[in-house]
């Protein structure tokens, strides 16, 4: 027997089995961990899945449940719901975020050898909706150099369809769209300029004159006194009263101020037709005007009247509201021109208004053998130089204000395209289009309009 212990403490054979069945152990248990750990993320993926899915639907400002109930909804259609910690909702203006926490403890299939019976599959998901209330103003060339090339043509398609792409159905009061169509004045008609404080002189057209520090603040005082402008034409017309005034005096060509009336928008913009010359710098006055807070009580009164739609209520917003956006989207076909008045003393009596509504000067002038001539009724207010200074001004003070401002020239010239260039918020708020580029170009305005109203 001694023998027989001696020599199995020599014997060597059989060694690496004892080592093969540790290493084999060993083995099995890191193929244990992996499964257990695919099973745990696989289960993990599952909660995140169920998660984003729960908070993008239960974020949705148009959801009618409470975001508590979608998110345990969406949980136990997966089959999930013993892994739901709970939902937590942050509301804001036209805003919400929804956050949902689940957590399952997978249990171990080999882990639990080791002393871990189970491993925990946490998932979290975060999703926010933010409806920006979006304010814009529309401001757009009538003159009469769009009568050419078929340019107002294809300015009505393509703000058409502008409106079509920027008033959604699925936001009804969020985007308010005021219209300013601009010749050498803007016609803001008698409802609003009856909100201001104008010299009533005639009821012929109704467009408000400007000094040049008007342009310096981007609203119009409720308080300071305006001048109406003068009813005339200074070039021939075909017609009596004259046909081509520099205050448009249709009614398809007023301002329209806060409205999400898709169909009033559009059959006002199919009906404009090319006439007299350009004032940029007033219709982006009026189009800035319309954006300001001080312009609230003034809008208030047009919805009383029936002249702005009654769920732009308390709009202009203010400038600092949150999830607030304003825009200008201004439009051009040439430049700036230079201003003209009628002298005071040619528009003195009501006779002469009423003469001034039935001839213009040039008419008048030869009727009466060219004493005084047609060119000395009236006098340059302000060179077309000083007009862009203007333009210049009320476009940093809007921008200045948070206003985004788009230009579009439409087959300008190099200079006049500089001009709208730095107008606009930047060279990439510029657009220099011609002929149906238009189009594309008010497409990608809306888009962007669109993507800035809508994040999630």
């Amino acid at each position: 027997m001694p023998k027989l212990i001696k020599r199995f403490s020599r014997e060597e054979e059989g060694g690496l089995v004892i080592f093969s069945l540790f290493m084999m152990v060993c083995m099995l248990l890191a193929v244990g961990i992996a499964i257990d750990v695919m099973r745990t993320e696989h289960m993990r993926t599952r909660l995140q899945i169920a998660a984003d899915s729960a908070v993008l639907a239960a974020a949705d400002l148009d959801q009618i449940l409470t975001p508590a109930e979608v998110v345990e909804d969406y949980f136990a259609r997966a089959g999930l719901s013993a892994a739901l910690d709970g939902s937590g909702t942050t509301a804001g203006v036209n805003s919400r975020t929804v956050t949902a926490n689940a957590n399952f403890a997978v249990p171990s299939m080999f882990l639990n050898m080791v002393g871990i019976n189970s491993l925990n599959a946490p998932a979290t998901g975060t999703a926010n909706e933010t409806i920006s209330d979006i304010e814009i103003s529309l401001v757009l060339d009538i003159t009469g150099s769009m009568g050419s090339n078929g340019k107002m043509a294809n300015l009505r398609l393509a703000a058409n369809d502008f409106i079509d792409t920027v008033i959604r159905d699925d936001a009804p009061g969020a985007v308010s769209v005021s219209l300013v169509p601009y010749t050498a004045q803007v016609n803001v008609g008698p409802a609003l300029m009856g909100q201001l404080n104008v010299t009533q002189e005639h009821n012929y057209s109704h467009c408000v004159d400007f000094e040049e520090e008007d342009f310096e603040d981007t609203a119009v005082s409720l308080t300071a006194s305006y001048d109406q402008m003068e009813h005339y034409q200074y070039y021939a017309s075909a017609t009596s009263p004259i046909d081509n005034p520099g205050c448009p005096t249709r009614t398809f060509e007023r301002v329209m101020p806060f409205t999400e009336n898709v169909a009033a928008l559009q059959g006002n913009i199919s009906q404009f037709t090319p006439r007299a010359n350009t004032a940029i710098h007033i219709g982006m006055k009026w189009g800035v005007a319309l954006l300001d807070p001080a312009m609230r009580p003034v809008v208030s009164n047009l919805i009383a009247m029936g002249e702005a739609d009654a769920t732009f209520a308390g709009r202009p917003y203010a400038w600092d509201r949150e999830n607030t956006k304003k825009f200008v989207v201004l439009m051009t076909d040439g430049q700036n021109v230079n201003t003209r008045r009628l002298h005071d003393w040619a528009y003195a009596t009501t006779e002469l208004r009423e003469r001034w509504n039935d001839f213009s000067t040039s008419q008048y002038a030869a009727a009466n053998s060219g004493s005084p001539a047609w060119w000395e009724y009236d006098y340059t207010k302000y060179t077309s130089a000083q007009a862009d200074d203007m333009l210049d001004t009320i476009c940093t003070a809007a921008k200045n204000k948070g206003i985004t401002v788009f230009s579009i020239g439409f087959e300008v010239d190099p200079y006049p395209a500089s001009v709208m260039e730095s107008c606009a918020s930047s060279s990439s708020h510029f657009y220099k289009v011609e002929g149906l580029e238009i189009q594309t170009a008010f497409n990608a305005i809306a888009r962007q309009i669109n993507q800035l109203r809508l994040t999630q």
